[in-house]
């Protein structure tokens, strides 16, 4: 009886835990939702489209790509691997829209990746919020 008892109370808390999840800006009241999946040229790759409010939840930092000696370099931060081992970073090519751009990462050096393959010279990156997007885009977390 007394196991009965807390499971019952274990499912309460749960339930009542699981209600107080509800959604606070209008935007996602209104059930838009924080981020928007848009379908692109590539069937494997959506852009990801964020409100304001969930860009600055997600503290979306970006950093232009550098070049030196023909290659690009980017904030090892920036790069996201796929589960076939395939290397990704994201751009923007609007604001608050994403796209998971693929990539040749030729060498680590520290906390920088020098790239064989990937965006030109001076394109923005995503440094911070990189795996939140890769996980929006998965549908990982739903």
């Amino acid at each position: 009886m007394q196991l009965r008892k807390q499971m019952m109370v274990a499912v309460l808390a749960l339930c009542l835990g699981l209600s107080a999840c509800a959604k606070s800006s209008d935007s996602e009241a209104s059930g838009d939702g924080p981020a928007k999946l848009v379908e692109t040229a590539n069937p494997d790759v959506q852009q990801v489209v964020l409100t304001e409010e969930a860009a600055t939840r997600l503290d979306i930092q970006m950093t232009a790509t550098t070049g030196f000696a023909g290659a690009a370099i980017i904030p090892y931060a920036s790069v996201v691997y796929d589960a076939d081992g395939a290397a990704w970073a994201y751009t923007s090519p609007k604001p608050l829209t994403f796209v998971r751009t693929p990539i040749t990462v030729a060498s680590i050096d520290g906390d920088e990746a020098h790239l064989s393959a990937g965006p030109a010279s001076g394109t923005e990156v995503v440094t911070v919020g990189t795996a939140e997007l890769f996980g929006t885009e998965q549908g990982i977390g739903q």
